[in-house]
């Protein structure tokens, strides 16, 4: 019998080892550190195959053969072995321990159970892998007690599994100890997937690219692109690098990056990004960054750095369980000469806070995934609990509730010349301009369909205004100060339109014909088409508004009356901005402060929540605490939705953790349940904390793959 006993159990060992070996042996870690050549499936090799076959017969897009491609032996191994899932990053050594001691705890428990069974020296052979364990156990809340100088969650197991073992309930000390370690896994696994799943949520970046190299596509390794490379990019492809479109015209899907729904039709000269989808098209971009320095890749590290924040909810929750854990340990021995022992350790199975260690950030890292996916960059955890308790939004004006580029909203002529004539003249002689009132004039142009004479190099003069000629006539267009200059008279019907302009903060450009004003175009700032419905909804959240502007008194009132704001503060300077925050802040309110100009650059500073917009200015783009990526102010109301899932998200944590624990109370002093059954329902109680923190993701998914067209 003994001879038997032992050979189950060297074979328990045994094949645990082998077991634990060859896990260790699979794991990415050990990848990493093994140079060993990486097994390719054959599905990767079929699939590359075919797209060599493929792209010796593809078809340019101007209906010849495109460049042929060329795949060196090493890239075409790497590339399989990047397609085979060997690029992932090698575990970390604390969850390497966590794995080792929960495989051996689990075998362990395994021999228990075969002893009960009856195979009693099984049970005996479990002891010394019991007392290495606790041995872990202990030393972690020597640490607490000694280093800490506190009695927190630490000191509670070391209690509850070492008693477990002195009083050698061995089976359910081997229980115990699984539970913990598998709760400190899913802490883990938790972190890092969600953690991954965030910084990925960009999409994959091919790791090897197609650079054009004289008649020739030769695919090369992504970290040895350089800048100036001509990348190629063909349809239902990612586009590896931010870069400039040199040839080929092509729809894109950039909703990953900016939120927006709607592609984009681009050609030459128009900007792409990394991350972002090709859906149609063929086209050849020049690189005009580094890998590390594309826009998906800086987000990304903006990412990992707010997946790293550890939110109230979670700090509250660990406070909790060390606050509890001294009562709780009073309790259980309070129990114990009245219940005995085995309810008095089932008193320390149940403490408060526990749960919240795994749903707290489980709940702030798939909300933040979320976030992501609507455009919304938050590069501050603290910012979207913050939120919810927001209750004033102070708007910047320019640049944030209007557009940079303003409209023209009239044409005033003055020497017979017709309104097309006044605006042809300026737009052919503003054609080659980039700044939002020339585009304005091109704009509207375009909108009236005027065909513009080319105009060439040696005709051009740029000034304080604009010199062109144009049908036989001396064009000038600029201000009133360079018609001054000019010696071109201002007639008394335009300094009306002046005065007008000037007091309403609206701008004019003025456009002469050889020596005579034949007329002046007037521009209005735009409103964004979303401001109102945005401002809106805000208001019907119970919010209050205002605006704040350095622009004059009169279109400020304009603007906020339009949108209905009847909070606004006009000619403020860029540090009156940010005292008047800090004045609202003082009265007792919580301040969300919306800017992108550098001139709001201490306004975001001081306020309690600060969002910019994405191609904002650098300076405000820096300080804020959240990117609106589409530019716009859309996903504003999304951003407070998101804040308020959020938090009713982690309160039903909250409750669900301390319902279970005084259900756990009850049970032990009510029923007399032992250890077993409640480690089992706390084991329950946070499968089901789990799921309510990974719900919001999962019910998006479901949303969005029931939207997902279908593809034969």
């Amino acid at each position: 019998m003994v001879l038997i006993e032992l050979s189950i159990a060297g074979g328990a060992l045994y094949a645990g080892t082998k077991a634990y070996t060859k896990r260790r042996n699979k794991s990415p870690g050990a990848n990493f550190l093994r140079p060993t050549k990486p097994h390719i499936s054959w599905y990767a090799k079929l699939r590359t195959a075919l797209h060599q076959l493929t792209s010796r017969s593809h078809i340019g897009t101007n209906g010849h053969p495109a460049p042929q491609r060329l795949v060196s032996a090493q890239v075409e191994t790497n590339c399989l072995a990047t397609q085979s899932g060997s690029g992932v990053q090698p575990r970390d050594e604390d969850e390497q321990v966590v794995n080792r001691n929960l495989a051996l705890a689990a075998g362990l428990m395994g021999l228990t159970v075969a002893g009960h069974l009856g195979f009693p020296l099984l049970t005996l052979s479990s002891v010394p892998g019991l007392v290495y364990l606790e041995f872990t156990a202990v030393r972690n809340a020597y640490r607490q007690l000694v280093h800490d100088r506190r009695v927190g969650i630490a000191v509670v197991d070391a209690v509850l599994s070492s008693s477990l073992l002195v009083l050698r309930y061995f089976f359910v000390d081997a229980l115990v100890l699984t539970i913990q370690f598998l709760s400190h896994k899913l802490v883990h696994q938790t972190r890092n997937r969600s953690t991954q799943r965030l910084v990925n949520v960009f999409g994959d970046i091919p790791q090897h690219v197609w650079v054009q190299r004289g008649d020739v596509e030769v695919q090369v390794p992504l970290e040895d692109v350089q800048i100036g490379d001509s990348v190629v990019v063909h349809a239902a492809e990612i586009i590896p690098v931010d870069g400039v479109i040199t040839a080929g015209i092509a729809t894109i899907d950039q909703h990953r990056l900016t939120g927006e729904a709607q592609p984009a039709e681009k050609g030459v000269g128009d900007a792409v990004f990394a991350a972002t989808l090709l859906l149609s098209g063929t086209i050849w971009v020049r690189v005009d960054h580094a890998e590390a320095a594309t826009v998906s890749a800086q987000i990304a590290a903006i990412l990992r750095q707010t997946a790293d924040y550890q939110s109230s909810w979670e700090r509250q929750g660990a406070a909790i369980a060390d606050r509890s854990a001294l009562p709780t340990l009073a309790l259980s021995a309070a129990t114990l000469p009245f219940l005995g022992p085995m309810r008095a350790l089932a008193v320390l199975t149940a403490w408060l806070g526990y749960d919240l260690r795994v749903t707290a950030p489980l709940s702030l890292l798939n909300f933040l995934h979320l976030a992501s996916e609507q455009g919304l960059l938050i590069k501050d955890g603290r910012a979207l609990e913050a939120l919810q308790h927001v209750d004033t939004v102070v708007f910047d004006k320019t640049g944030t509730l209007t557009l940079s580029q303003p409209h023209v909203a009239a044409i005033h002529p003055c020497s017979g010349d017709t309104e097309d004539t006044i605006l042809r003249y300026a737009a052919a002689a503003e054609y080659k301009q980039t700044h939002p009132l020339a585009q304005a004039i091109l704009q509207e142009a375009g909108t009236r369909h005027l065909d513009l004479p080319p105009i060439h190099d040696a005709m051009y003069e740029i000034g304080y205004g604009l010199k062109v000629n144009l049908d036989g006539k001396h064009i000038r267009v600029g201000s009133a100060r360079f018609m001054a200059m000019e010696g071109i008279e201002i007639p008394a019907s335009i300094r009306t339109v002046q005065a007008h302009c000037d007091a309403h903060g609206y701008s004019l450009v003025y456009v002469a014909a050889n020596e005579d004003l034949i007329g002046v175009i007037e521009l209005h700032a735009t409103i964004r088409p979303e401001a109102k419905s945005v401002i809106r909804s805000l208001q019907q959240r119970h919010l209050a508004v205002t605006i704040l502007s350095g622009d004059l008194e009169q279109p400020t009132q304009q603007l906020a009356q339009e949108l209905g704001v009847e909070q606004y503060v006009a000619e403020v300077l860029p540090e009156r901005k940010a005292t008047l925050i800090a004045e609202l802040q003082g009265a007792g309110k919580s301040v969300c402060f919306i800017g992108d100009g550098i001139n709001d650059a201490i306004a975001l500073k001081q306020a309690d929540v600060s969002i910019s917009l994405s191609g904002a200015s650098t300076l405000a783009t820096d300080t804020a605490q959240i990117l609106m990526m589409d530019a716009g102010l859309t996903h504003l109301v999304s951003l407070f939705d998101l804040a308020q899932r959020l938090q009713t998200n982690m309160r039903t944590n909250f409750v669900a953790d301390f319902g279970a624990n005084l259900l756990s109370l009850g049970a032990i002093y009510g029923l007399h349940v032992g250890v077993v059954p409640l480690i089992i329902f706390t084991e329950f109680s946070l499968a089901g904390g789990v799921v309510n923190a990974m719900w919001p993701r999962l019910k998006n998914d479901i949303g969005r793959d029931r939207h997902l067209p279908e593809t034969v």
